[in-house]
């Protein structure tokens, strides 16, 4: 009764997938590295793009060549899109949707003999049913998942009809979850979902992001809270000031630009336009101290010439940001943007994006520099006896070398430089 889980994508399907592994340990099952070929094996599959579609495929094979008898479960948000496809994989015996996979071990009593199928419509789905867990077992930090779904229905986007409707967890909830990893000695905890920006707004009473954060913040005696991604129209002043005041919040912002030209946001069914964009940032760095700011970019989506491209990169280039997540664009079969005429040749895209990460890791050296011979306080993530590593608050990559630290632990770290990526020091 051996298991493995593979796990594809954001950080809703990490979360995702520790549940699981805590149900399955609970009924007593052992947890094996997936190269060591377990009994079962769970693939939570991604869909964003073509190369996860692709990704979650290869990760079902090599389950076979590893355990040529192992048992293969598929969940997630490509099973959720593409069931049949995934049935006819050889070796997969279960394809579960992603409001099936919570019940995930009801169907380990289903037979072996022919493959059985559990997606239903995600989006008839009215409430959030949110995974609970107890512990982030070889974890540094805890995730919290507040909020399911996405009504934004960008053109190039899979994921609303992945995940369906936006669905928030009940306050209370949250604030259990939170309190219960804060006390079983988890530092730094991440509120996750899908689009956390919506968060309370289907609930009755109605209630926002920024209420659920003061209620976390006065009650839960949490240290530090990391926010998942945020939608740039959904950052009000009062937010950020709560976010720049209140001292467990790290100051940590993940914003979805995805384009700076005007155009291309319209045809991207994007809710805002590149002034609005740029003074939205400008106030984050105004009311938030040392503020880490981090854009999603889609490069090559359709019809974007080299002129928009440019009005991406002079915009980018501009903003007091600290790092990008560059995608070249991918079509998705069953979003407007996949039928779009002037569709960008693959070659363009990836090179554009290449211009813009390249325009990131000067940034991002430029943002971490500011911090050189200054404290800073970091979450140990792993190492050894001569060296560690670990997150600060910011959001930068910190080395220390000294001493032994267990992974999830808080220390100050003196930081003398910057050094591959990371920022470098001692622990004081």
């Amino acid at each position: 009764k051996t298991f493995s889980v593979a796990t594809l994508g954001c950080k809703t399907n990490q979360f995702e997938s520790v549940a699981i592994e805590e149900r399955l340990a609970a009924a007593g099952f052992e947890k094996i590295p997936f190269e060591e070929g377990a009994d079962l094996v769970i693939v939570n599959t991604c869909t964003v793009t073509a190369a996860t579609d692709s990704q979650s495929r290869n990760l079902i094979r090599r389950a076979r060549r590893h355990n040529v008898d192992c048992r293969v479960i598929v969940t997630g948000c490509y099973a959720q899109v593409e069931p049949e496809l995934i049935r006819n994989i050889p070796g997969v015996s279960v394809v579960l949707g992603n409001d099936e996979k919570k019940d995930i071990l009801r169907y380990l009593e289903t037979g072996a003999d022919e493959t059985t199928v559990s997606v239903s419509d995600i989006q008839s789905a009215q409430n959030a049913v949110p995974h609970e867990i107890n512990s982030f077992a070889e974890r540094s930090r805890a995730f919290v998942q507040i909020q399911n779904g996405c009504n934004a229905y960008c053109s190039y986007c899979i994921i609303p009809y992945a995940r369906g409707r936006s669905r928030s967890a009940e306050p209370g909830q949250v604030v259990s979850q939170v309190k219960s990893l804060a006390a079983g000695g988890f530092n730094e905890i991440v509120l996750t979902g899908i689009h956390i920006g919506a968060y309370g707004v289907d609930l009755d009473p109605v209630t926002s992001l920024e209420e659920l954060l003061y209620e976390l913040h006065t009650v839960t005696g949490v240290n530090r809270l990391r926010l998942g991604s945020i939608e740039p129209n959904e950052l009000p002043d009062s937010f950020l000031k709560l976010v720049g005041t209140a001292d467990i919040i790290c100051p940590h912002l993940h914003i979805p630009l995805q384009s700076g030209d005007n155009s291309v946001l319209e045809r991207m069914n994007r809710h805002y336009r590149t002034d609005d964009f740029y003074g939205m940032i400008m106030r984050a760095v105004e009311l938030i101290p040392d503020v880490a700011i981090g854009l999603d970019v889609i490069t090559g989506f359709p019809g974007e010439t080299d002129e928009e491209f440019a009005n991406t990169y002079r915009l980018i280039e501009s903003l007091p940001v600290s790092y990008l997540h560059v995608f070249p664009f991918s079509k998705r079969a069953g979003t407007p943007a996949a039928k779009m005429p002037d569709q960008v040749p693959g070659d363009v895209a990836k090179e554009r994006a290449a211009r813009l990460r390249f325009l990131s890791d000067g940034k991002q050296q430029s943002f971490a520099r500011r911090f050189v011979g200054r404290e800073l306080e970091v979450v140990v993530e792993g190492g050894g006896k001569s060296s560690g590593k670990g997150l600060s608050r910011h959001y930068l990559s910190v080395r220390f070398n000294e001493g032994e630290y267990p992974a999830g632990s808080l220390i100050q770290v003196a930081v003398s430089g910057w050094e591959d990526g990371a920022l470098v020091g001692e622990v004081v």
